[in-house]
């Protein structure tokens, strides 16, 4: 006789991006497990990160890191897609490993996996459409869609991907509840109406705020475009075309990354250690990637704190870098003085005739600036401060105490991939992916960190036992073992 983990077992996935498509995917290519996967929007795959995207925006790591394990791989999809690479591959020097190439042949890619899957009939992967609006394991594990339908399994696996950010706090004089402020900035649609010659305020300066100039810039905009950041810096770029060429050893080891001051004093070190050789320092840091969650998870709280305080911002302009034709396309707007990018912290909106004014307090004059502008569009980053958020399944879930915020507001407590209730204890039936699961691994938003993660939890609910011993250190190891990375 079965017991209860040789069982079949039925995986309910909350989300249909990135995340939640390639775990359905290796899930339903698992033994003993069948999936639902639950998206709202109309195609499920690529999700914002590669979905809400324009012909512009580029994958911001080349194509040999976007590889999933998947047949046919990307880059034989992308050879066969006919698509347009001769800009991309002109960069790379012919190289479709070392290119970067269009963010939405990725979202394609995936789209594409996922309805080959869906099509072979074996009735082990299911797609719903609905917004999941309760979670609960009352009386068994099961999802509530917002249309009444309700959806039972044994497992449920969070994997909603970035949320849209949070207003910045200031008097907002209704500004907010108008439509002169755009509070996604994947909402395209809402720069329709937006005159060529009409001013503009991004709230933000990274690569965010770089994506929607570029779109705008796309779109023919001729007007002024201003960006406001606590500290005014931009994105760094990458030194050249990513490759195994000219890289640079791991050296970052967590034992002597004890805080964050010993952590960024051997990375300097790595760096001027480069320069003597002639690396770019974008080489160090890709190779300290891959040791990242392991450092993170050896930093007291009070230690991460005073990183996210101090050195956040820094450390995101540094790792989170634009493709060089990205990058040259950005310094065009600065140069011909359409872009302004300044550091300062906005104060206040107002609305006045023919549009908005907004009050920015300089970083280092204190002085405030007044701008006028038709819009503000906020590209301050993603919200992931689940202790105050009230919106589906999450806010029920906290107050049921499924789920536990963490006190840095990244996202919620996980141990591995389970989720820690309100006492602790790690879920036998709540999972989280990708970016819920930052507090425990800090840098796991993109794809190969996410892979690791996806595949190991499909592995590990096929099998007889979840280990519950540490499993977070098997998810380091494995990102170790990505080598260098992006």
């Amino acid at each position: 006789m079965l017991n209860a983990w040789e069982q079949r077992k039925s995986i309910i996935v909350v989300g249909g991006g990135f995340a939640g498509t390639l775990f359905a995917l290796a899930a339903a290519a698992a033994p003993r497990l069948d999936v639902v996967l639950v998206e709202r929007e109309r195609r499920a795959g690529p999700g914002l990160a590669y979905g809400a995207c324009a012909p512009q925006h580029l994958l911001n790591v080349p194509v040999a890191r976007m590889e999933l394990g998947l047949a046919p791989t990307f880059a034989q999809w992308l050879i066969a897609s006919g698509a347009d690479l001769s800009a991309a591959l002109d960069e790379a020097g012919g190289d479709l490993n070392r290119a970067f190439v269009p963010r939405a042949l990725f979202g394609a890619y995936l789209a594409e996996r996922l309805e080959a899957a869906l099509d072979a009939g074996d009735g082990r992967l299911r797609r719903v459409r609905g917004d999941v609006v309760r979670v609960s394991d009352r009386p068994v594990p099961c999802v509530q869609l917002a249309d009444g339908r309700r959806i039972e399994g044994t497992h449920v696996v969070l994997a909603t991907g970035n949320l849209p950010p949070r207003p910045p706090r200031c008097r907002d004089g209704g500004v907010y509840d108008s439509p002169l402020f755009v509070p996604d900035p994947w909402r395209f649609d809402a720069l329709d109406a937006l005159g060529a010659d009409d001013p503009v305020l991004l709230l933000g300066s990274g690569l965010t705020m770089v994506d929607v100039a570029l779109m705008l810039a796309a779109r023919g905009h001729r007007g002024p475009i201003w960006s406001v950041s606590r500290h005014g810096l931009l994105p760094q770029t990458h030194a050249d075309v990513p490759g195994r060429k000219g890289g640079f050893e791991a050296f970052l080891d967590p034992a002597e990354a004890r805080d964050p001051n010993q952590a960024l004093r051997i990375i300097r070190a790595a760096v001027a250690q480069a320069a003597a050789r002639d690396v770019p320092w974008q080489r160090v840091m890709d190779a300290a990637r891959p040791a990242l969650a392991g450092v993170w998870s050896g930093w007291s709280q009070a230690a991460r704190a005073r990183f996210l305080r101090h050195a956040r911002t820094y450390w995101d302009v540094h790792r989170h870098r634009m493709a060089p034709r990205i990058a040259a396309g950005l310094e065009a707007l600065v140069t011909s003085g359409q872009l302004q990018v300044m550091a300062g912290r906005l104060t206040a909106l107002e609305g006045v005739p023919g549009g908005i004014a907004a009050t920015i307090r300089r970083r280092h004059s204190g002085r405030a600036a007044v701008l006028q502008v038709a819009r503000v569009v906020n590209c301050t980053g993603p919200r992931s401060d689940f202790a105050s958020l009230a919106a589906p399944p999450f806010e029920a879930l906290r107050e049921t105490g499924r789920i536990r915020a963490d006190a840095l507001g990244l996202g919620i407590e996980t141990r591995g991939c389970a989720v820690l209730d309100r006492y602790g204890h790690a879920s036998t039936w709540l999972f989280a992916l990708g970016a819920l699961t930052r507090p425990a691994f800090w840098e796991v938003t993109a794809v190969p960190e996410i892979a690791v993660q996806a595949h190991q939890l499909a592995d590990a609910l096929s099998r007889a036992a979840i280990p519950h011993h540490r499993p977070e250190a098997r998810l380091i190891a494995d990102f170790v073992n990505l080598g260098e990375g992006i």
